[in-house]
């Protein structure tokens, strides 16, 4: 594929990008030829893949409508991705228009094209930055223009942590932004996970990505309820994706949760816990 309209310079097109993979398993246009290759290849390895993809998409777009529906007005995305169709801001100013949103990804492609497509939004931006920096994230202009910390934040995190090694420490990175937060916020979490009856593909797909400089740590109930420190995880805990408060019976892996691969949970900051900023 040529190069796009609203790419730039620094877009590395050697090498694939994990939001552009995703973009492309959800039907959408913004990849290139080296993306769809790659997840062709996971696609072969773990042929529930795109159907999981779209599984914690509908997480997303359930957590959102939850969120806004509770009072929640201000969103902060890390690792979030191209804004495809329904995206945060578009569930979250459709329920609200005088939400704000402001997304996080370390991929120039992604915060090119989500620049480009919410240059009319002033209450939505994007920056680039890793969520492994959440100082910088957290002091960035952009994100205090938009973010009152003061205020309740949705605090999403979606399909993001496990790209983060062990020694990354993920659960210290978290609590940073937990610490950032006033009580009342909101942290939502989807974590990819071996358990359930698609462990063996899962562990497959996470060595065909070490063969291609991608490396993902899969882990386990107990790992995402640490993550979770000063928060109260709300019902119905931590759960596979589509058994947190599905809206329909036709969605995907509804009678067979476990096939997601995802696990997900929301949490509310206890009242004791106060903001450091």
């Amino acid at each position: 594929m040529a190069r796009l309209d609203w790419s730039s310079a620094d877009i590395n097109l050697s090498r694939p990008s994990l939001a552009r993979m995703y973009d492309y398993n959800l039907g959408g246009s913004h990849n290139f030829a080296i993306d769809r290759r790659f997840a062709d290849e996971f696609n072969r390895v773990l042929p529930d893949l795109v159907a999981i993809h779209r599984a914690n998409r509908s997480f997303l777009r359930r957590v959102v409508q939850f969120l806004s529906s509770i009072g929640i007005r201000q969103f902060l995305d890390l690792g979030s991705g191209i804004p495809t169709v329904g995206n945060v801001h578009e569930i979250a100013q459709r329920a609200v228009p005088e939400s704000r949103v402001v997304y996080v990804d370390d991929d120039a492609a992604v915060v090119t094209h989500s620049n480009a497509i919410l240059l009319d939004n002033d209450r939505t931006a994007a920056i680039r930055a890793d969520i492994r920096e959440p100082d910088r994230i957290l002091s960035d202009p952009v994100v205090r223009s938009l973010i009152d910390f003061a205020q309740p934040v949705g605090l999403l995190m979606f399909a993001v942590l496990h790209y983060l090694s062990d020694e990354d420490q993920p659960s210290d990175i978290v609590h940073t932004y937990r610490d950032a937060m006033g009580p009342g916020s909101y942290l939502a979490i989807s974590h990819g996970t071996a358990d359930g009856r698609t462990g063996h593909q899962i562990h497959e797909s996470v060595r065909v990505g070490r063969r291609n400089n991608i490396s993902a740590t899969m882990r386990g109930r107990t790992d995402v309820i640490s993550m979770f420190d000063g928060f109260t995880i709300v019902q119905p805990g931590v759960v596979f994706a589509p058994q947190w408060r599905p809206d329909t019976s036709n969605d995907h892996f509804s009678n067979e949760p476990d096939r997601s691969a995802i696990l997900a949970a929301v949490g509310v900051k206890r009242q004791h816990e106060t903001s450091r900023l």
